[in-house]
């Protein structure tokens, strides 16, 4: 089978609710990672096949099939260059990069930029269905949702409970966990980690124009007494704001091409993509099915989590990675090495090919081989992807 290879991989910066970028248009943001993918590359416009953009909030101004705006508001892109625009929650950006590796892993074609954009700024998560509600719509479940889970009230945040009384974590475990998330991004982004990756924006801030270069969230000054004091989100739970990702907003792009394009372009690829897998369970724990999306791949890709050197779960919660790493028996010490969503942010749709972006930066600073990225998603359906950096 032909094989697909990731050349360049790209992030912004990640934004607070109403920070740094908040004021740029999620469209311009978006076009802003696919122009540095293109600009790294030195690919032609002509090149490319495709643009696949992984997009939550699908309204307001991220409506109107936000990845062809994009791409035309790109100043290397075009009209020329198709785009779609796809929704699978959390996972959107890395199903963005398996659809990308499929197309070229099928031969139907050659170049295909996978990834997202998320302003949760402007596009608040859950607006669209609120917006139905609120226009008289009737309720986001349908009759027939409701006869399958009668009573059922969707929600990550139950979810993410569920998984801390399941899996037997403390509020204090929780909370080490997401203080050590800061401590690891704080460190990396003082040791210049992330310069590879992150691509400048600018911004118009109160002192004038500025280049967005440092991760909004981060918590520099983290202690663990001030991260127990956050109250917690329900009186009976274990989880707070400080234990969950941080809404952000981001952008992000991966270019995905075939061993033909590498040789045509005279390509340099980062990665192998090694193995796509996706998975569904329980809709209603809904976010424990990375456990089991990874027993796939691992089990598909002939491999144990042993032979993986590092690993990119995203901290949607913390019980998540944190049962994660109990049922794979996998080393923590491999686990988000440059911290996770809790401290960095979870731009929703960006977030898989910005997860994407850290780890192959992550495998190659350490001169590693073989990195696994995975994301707990709405609806109880998970995406693990396997690489091979080169």
């Amino acid at each position: 089978m032909p094989e697909a290879y990731i050349v360049e991989a790209v992030r912004t910066a990640g934004g607070k609710r109403g920070g740094r970028l908040a004021g740029v248009h999620p469209v311009d943001l978006a076009a802003h990672s696919l122009d540095a993918v293109m600009a790294r590359s030195g690919l032609d416009a002509k090149a490319v096949d495709d643009v696949v953009m992984g997009c939550v909030s699908q309204g307001g101004e991220q409506a109107m099939q936000v990845g062809r705006n994009a791409v035309l508001a790109a100043k290397r892109l075009g009209e020329g260059v198709p785009a779609v625009t796809i929704d699978r929650q959390c996972g959107s950006s890395q199903q963005a990069i398996q659809f990308a590796a499929q197309a070229v892993m099928s031969g139907t074609q050659d170049v295909v930029i996978a990834s997202g954009v998320e302003s949760m700024s402007r596009v608040p998560m859950g607006s669209t269905a609120m917006f139905h509600m609120k226009e008289g719509l009737g309720n986001y479940k349908s009759p027939g949702l409701e006869e399958n889970y009668p009573g059922i009230q969707w929600s990550q945040f139950a979810g993410a409970e569920m998984i801390a009384q399941k899996h037997g974590f403390s509020k204090d475990d929780l909370d080490r966990f997401a203080l050590h998330s800061h401590e690891k991004a704080a460190r990396a982004t003082k040791d210049g980690a992330f310069e590879d990756e992150i691509v400048p924006v600018e911004v118009d801030t109160p002192e004038g124009e500025q280049m967005h270069t440092v991760d909004e969230g981060i918590r520099f000054d983290a202690t663990l007494e001030g991260i127990q004091s956050v109250k917690l989100l329900s009186p009976e739970g274990k989880i707070t704001a400080a234990s969950s990702s941080q809404i952000c907003d981001g952008s992000s792009a991966v270019l995905v091409v075939s061993e033909r394009a590498l040789k045509e372009h005279g390509l340099t690829p980062l990665a192998r993509i090694h193995n796509l897998t996706v998975t569904a369970g329980d809709p209603v724990i809904m976010l424990e099915e990375p456990l089991f999306a990874t027993d796939r791949a691992l089990e598909r890709a002939g491999m144990t989590i042993g032979d993986i050197d590092l690993y990119e779960v995203n901290e949607a919660f913390a019980p998540v990675p944190l049962a994660w790493l109990k049922h794979t028996g996998a080393d923590p010490e491999k686990l988000n090495v440059n911290g996770g969503a809790i401290a960095l942010g979870h731009p929703l749709g960006a977030s898989g090919t910005k997860l994407m972006a850290t780890l192959i930066h992550a495998l190659k600073a350490r001169g590693k081989k073989y990195g696994l990225q995975t994301m707990c998603e709405g609806g109880g359906v998970a995406n693990v992807t396997i690489v091979e950096a080169l």
